[in-house]
């Protein structure tokens, strides 16, 4: 796919360098994936031609504001990167670090994840050009988030962005990834990591809303420990294809995880999600919660899997996914997965696909609302839920402002068929 040679035109130390020379081996070895292998099923990963992009780090300047209007206000640390190039940090609070290339990330990058969990990790890993570590000091309570801005504008770019958070013991804090993109092709294959310490909270949201000819290859590594809590939110607006990969190891006892996520497609997109929750200790839980809309000609594709390891006793385990079609052409696929080596535990796993409920429309048009105002009330009402438990509430905020503008300018009456 990219060539293992780019690796020497990169900084950073002659470990990183090492570790990269590996990646890019492995990731050779690879080879580009196919829709026949499972974890690609149901995806247009095969429409992927490398050779239409090129990788580079010409940088730029910040992107729009998008979803994340007065988010950057009073933010403990503000970070700006451009088609592969960091062109701005500013840190404003006590207790937090950002560190860059060469400036002490270069032993960090890989602490969740010294390898890709799929190829365009291991590449992630080669040819990561601008990589970030956000670091919160150990005890230290952050009040206002940490939001990273990943911006690409460049016609045919490809490029590597990664971000590792060391959430020191029994920190606090909330840090927010936003990804925006030029209405040109590029290929942005993200990949973050998340160190949860013993007793920290974490909140990480990513909102993506990347112009409708680029194509996201995401993944997102995270581990937490001893009474740890994760709290993992995602939002998806945007991409010709956008593909989010994320798996929590839950390896301390006693630790927890939410994963919540709002998704809504339009035109032709399709928005793939996979999701891993990995129960290693015992004690921990876990909870995942997807909702989603569809429309136009747009797809949507979830598969889920709980596992819980044979030492992973006492674990409590959700996971669903709620899908709207709100055209007839539109398509959506759920795909939830259980896999159980210890009998003391308590798990379960929901998935479902529809148009706009029938019974919520009639209640409302029965009290004298009109037809297409009552289903876009409903659709409000549909994402409601997700947005309450993202952890942050400019965002949700902003993403509900977001779907009404959205399901206003939607034509539902084919979602009656």
């Amino acid at each position: 796919m990219f060539s293992p040679d780019l690796v020497d035109a990169l900084g950073g130390s002659d470990a990183l360098a090492k570790r990269r020379r590996a990646a890019a081996d492995r990731a050779v070895a690879a080879g580009q994936p196919s829709f026949t292998e499972e974890v690609w099923r149901y995806t247009p990963i095969d429409d992927l031609d490398p050779a239409r992009y090129a990788f580079a780090a010409p940088g730029g300047t910040a992107g729009p504001v998008g979803l994340m209007s007065g988010v950057d206000d009073g933010a403990a640390a503000v970070v700006h990167i451009s088609n592969g190039a960091v062109v701005d940090v500013s840190v404003r609070a006590d207790g937090v670090r950002v560190d860059t290339l060469g400036g002490g990330a270069d032993d960090l990058i890989g602490t969740v994840a010294p390898e890709g969990p799929d190829v365009f990790g291991d590449w992630n890993l080669a040819l990561a050009s601008a990589p970030v570590v956000v670091s919160i000091d150990p005890k230290a309570v952050l009040t206002d988030p940490v939001v990273v801005h990943v911006h690409t504008d460049v016609d045919g770019l490809a490029w590597f962005p990664r971000l590792v958070v060391m959430a020191g013991r029994t920190s606090q804090a909330t840090v927010i990834e936003h990804h925006t993109g030029g209405n040109t092709p590029a290929l942005i294959c993200p990949l973050t990591e998340l160190s949860v310490g013993d007793g920290a909270h974490l909140g990480h949201v990513t909102v993506q809303e990347l112009g409708e000819a680029a194509w996201q290859i995401a993944n997102l590594c995270a581990d937490a420990g001893r009474d740890a809590n994760l709290r993992i939110g995602h939002v998806a607006m945007g991409g010709d294809y956008a593909r989010a990969r994320i798996g929590i190891d839950m390896t301390g006892r006693g630790g927890h995880s939410e994963i919540d996520a709002v998704y809504f497609g339009r035109g032709t997109s399709t928005l793939d999600f996979r999701t891993f929750q990995t129960h290693v200790a015992p004690h921990t839980t876990s909870d995942l919660l997807f909702k989603g809309a569809v429309d136009d000609y747009a797809r949507a594709v979830y598969t889920g899997l709980i596992r819980i390891e044979a030492d992973a006793s006492n674990v409590m385990a959700d996971q669903t996914n709620r899908n709207l079609k709100l055209s007839p052409n539109a398509w959506a696929e759920s795909v939830p997965n259980l896999e159980i080596e210890n009998s003391d535990v308590q798990c379960s796993h929901a998935s479902s696909i529809g148009p706009v409920d029938a019974d919520q429309r009639f209640y409302l048009e029965s009290r004298g609302v009109p037809t297409d105002v009552a289903e876009a009330l409903v659709v409000r009402g549909f994402f409601d839920e997700v947005l309450d438990a993202l952890p942050s509430e400019q965002i949700s905020a902003s993403v509900r402002q977001r779907i009404d503008e959205l399901v206003s300018d939607a034509d539902f009456t084919a979602a009656l068929s």
